[in-house]
C-alpha cells in the first residue's frame, strides 16, 4: 500500500508539474505576443514622429525661405487685389495728381517760353502759342487727375500691378542657394508625402496625429498586457507557496518572463524629449502670419540606442560610458538571469561553482539596471523642468506679437516595462534564497 501510494504521488507531481508549465507556458505566448507587437509599435511611432518633426521642424518653417516666399507672396497679393481707397483718400490722391499735373504743365510752358535765337526755335513757339491754350489745358486738368484715379481703382490694373509686383519678388528671391535650399525642402516633403500617400501639409499633419495617437493607446494596452502576465506568474508563487515541488519549474519558468522582459525594456523606447512652437502669430502689412507646431527638438531613444550613440562617439570618455552601460545595465542581468537558472536546475558542483554562484547571489551590488532607471527618472525630471523654464521663456502675448510654446517630453512605455523587469528580478533574487536547495552565501 505504501508504494502504491508513493507511485500515485510521484504521477501526481508529474500531472501538477506539466500543467504547470502548459499554463505558463500559454501565458509566456501572450507576454511574448505583447512585447513583440510593444518593441514593433515603439519602432514605428519613433519613425512616424521623426517624419513628423522633420516636416514640421522650424528649419522646414519659421527658418524656411520657401514659407516666407508663400507668405509675403500671398499677402502682398491679396493687399495689392484688394487695395481700396476711401472718399476721403480719393479727394486728397486727386488734389496731389493734379498738383503734379500741374507742374507738368508750367515746366513745359517755361520750356517753350524759354528765349531762343534760332528760326526753327522762333517757329516752334510761335506753333505752339498759335495751336495751344494752356489756359484751356490747366482747366481739364481736374477731369485728367479723376480719370487717373479710376485707372488705378480699377481691378484689372490691381491684378496687374499684383503681378508685376510678385514678379519683382520672385526676380529678388532668386539666387543659387535660394533656389537649391528650395528644391532640397521640396524633395523632402514630396518624398514624405509619397510615403503616407498625402498631398498637402494638413493633410499630413493629420494623418501622422491620427496614427501616433492610435499608436500610443495600443502601444500601453500592449504593456499593461505584459505586466498583467507578470503578476499573474507572481501569484502562482503565492498560490503554490508550500508546493515545494514544483518551484523549480515555476522559477524556470519565471525566468523567461523576466528575459521577455528585459529584451522588451532595452529595445523601445524609454524616453522621448519633444519641445515645439505650438503656435506663433504676427502681423506683417496689416496681416496675420501664422505659423503652428514649428518642431525645436525631437529625440527618442531605447537603452540600446544610447549605448550605440555613445559607442559611436570619437571621444574615449562617451565610449567608456557607453561600454559601462552596456556591461552593468546589460550583460549583467542577462548573466544574472542565466546564472539563476543554472545553479537551481544543476547539481551541486556546477551549482556551487564560484561563477555561477557569484552571478546567481552577489552579482546584484554591480548591476546598474536600477541605476539606470533612476538615472533616467533624473534626467527626465531635470529636462523637463529645464525645457518647461525655456520655452516659458519665449511665451509672449501682445498684439503685435504671440508666441506659444508646448513641452510634449514623456517617458515611453519601454521604462515602464524596463522598470518592471528591474523589480521582479529583486522579486526572483529574494525568491531563489529561500528555493535554493545549496548555499546561498
Amino acid at each position: 500500500m505504501t508504494a502504491r501510494k508513493t507511485t500515485d504521488t510521484a504521477k501526481g507531481f508529474s500531472v501538477s508539474k506539466l500543467l504547470l508549465i502548459l499554463g505558463l507556458g500559454a501565458f509566456l505566448c501572450c507576454e511574448g505576443y505583447f512585447g513583440c507587437r510593444l518593441h514593433t509599435l515603439s519602432i514605428q511611432q519613433e519613425e512616424i514622429k521623426k517624419d513628423y518633426s522633420d516636416i514640421n521642424n522650424i528649419t522646414l518653417g519659421l527658418f524656411s525661405v520657401d514659407q516666407w516666399r508663400d507668405k509675403v507672396s500671398g499677402i502682398i497679393n491679396h493687399q495689392v487685389k484688394h487695395f481700396t481707397l476711401s472718399p476721403k483718400q480719393k479727394r486728397d490722391l486727386q488734389k496731389e495728381v493734379e498738383q503734379i499735373i500741374l507742374a507738368l504743365i508750367n515746366k513745359a510752358e517755361g520750356l517753350v517760353n524759354k528765349p531762343t535765337k534760332s528760326i526753327g526755335g522762333k517757329l516752334k513757339k510761335l506753333a505752339v502759342k498759335t495751336f495751344v491754350n494752356t489756359d484751356k489745358i490747366k482747366a481739364q486738368v481736374p477731369a485728367f487727375a479723376k480719370t487717373i484715379i479710376a485707372k488705378i481703382d480699377n481691378p484689372q490694373s490691381k491684378n496687374k500691378l499684383s503681378s508685376l509686383a510678385l514678379n519683382k519678388f520672385a526676380q529678388a528671391q532668386k539666387t543659387g542657394y535660394l533656389d537649391s535650399t528650395i528644391t532640397a525642402n521640396d524633395s523632402l516633403k514630396n518624398k514624405m508625402y509619397q510615403k503616407y500617400h498625402v498631398s498637402s501639409p494638413e493633410e499630413f499633419n493629420s494623418k501622422l496625429t491620427s496614427s501616433l495617437d492610435s499608436i500610443r493607446t495600443t502601444t500601453y494596452n500592449y504593456c499593461f498586457g505584459m505586466l498583467g502576465c507578470i503578476l499573474i506568474v507572481l501569484g502562482l508563487w503565492w498560490v503554490f507557496r508550500k508546493r515545494v515541488e514544483l518551484h523549480a519549474v515555476l522559477f524556470i519558468m519565471s525566468l523567461l518572463f523576466a528575459f521577455i522582459l528585459l529584451a522588451v525594456g532595452l529595445t523601445a523606447s524609454m524616453i522621448e524629449v519633444d519641445a515645439r512652437i505650438k503656435s506663433l502669430d504676427f502681423v506683417l502689412l496689416g496681416e496675420h502670419v501664422v505659423f503652428k507646431n514649428q518642431v525645436l527638438f525631437f529625440q527618442s531613444k531605447s537603452i540600446l540606442d544610447v549605448v550605440e550613440v555613445l559607442v559611436k562617439q570619437p571621444a574615449v570618455d562617451s565610449i567608456l560610458v557607453g561600454v559601462l552601460i552596456l556591461m552593468f545595465s546589460i550583460l549583467f542581468p542577462i548573466m544574472k538571469l542565466t546564472s539563476t537558472g543554472i545553479h537551481l536546475l544543476s547539481k551541486r558542483k556546477l551549482a556551487e561553482n564560484r561563477f555561477i554562484k557569484y552571478f546567481a547571489f552577489q552579482s546584484g551590488k554591480w548591476s546598474m539596471a536600477d541605476v539606470i532607471v533612476i538615472a533616467i527618472l533624473m534626467t527626465y525630471i531635470g529636462l523637463n523642468g529645464l525645457l518647461e523654464s525655456q520655452l516659458a521663456g519665449l511665451n509672449i502675448k501682445s498684439d503685435a506679437l504671440t508666441i506659444i510654446t508646448t513641452n510634449n517630453t514623456a517617458l515611453q512605455p519601454g521604462y515602464i516595462i524596463f522598470i518592471s523587469f528591474v523589480l521582479y528580478g529583486l522579486v526572483l533574487s529574494t525568491i531563489l534564497k529561500f528555493i535554493t536547495p545549496y548555499d546561498s552565501h
